[in-house]
């Protein structure tokens, strides 16, 4: 880590020069953000520079972490889903079986 983050790390662990943070603050992550630069044929460009006006983005950055966030979020959906259809069944879920959940979670029809 440079020399410069490492200080303004520390600095901001202390709340800046000669301030403490608040007791919740200590022991927050910092976020230090990495370049990476793509190459993009124009048609591209132009249609996320559309979805970043469009769609109320700052940044076309704030948009392809958007992406990739959903990207990385529909990869572990996708592995659970395979993981469920591998399983062996489970109880079948009947009346009887939101019957049971209702009187589990005290809502109507519990009694």
């Amino acid at each position: 880590m440079p020399a410069s983050a490492t200080r303004c790390k520390k600095n901001l662990a202390r709340g800046g020069e000669g301030r403490r943070l608040p007791f919740f603050a200590i022991g927050a992550k910092l976020h230090i953000m990495k370049t990476m630069n793509i190459s993009l044929p124009a048609g591209l460009k132009s249609y996320v520079d559309e979805q970043v006006g469009a769609r109320g983005f700052g940044t076309s950055s704030e948009y392809v972490r958007t992406l990739i966030r959903q990207d990385r979020d529909r990869q572990q959906l996708r592995g659970l889903l395979l993981e469920g259809a591998e399983s062996a069944p489970g109880a079948p879920a009947d009346e009887a079986y939101f019957r049971r959940l209702r009187e589990r979670a005290g809502g109507p029809g519990s009694g």
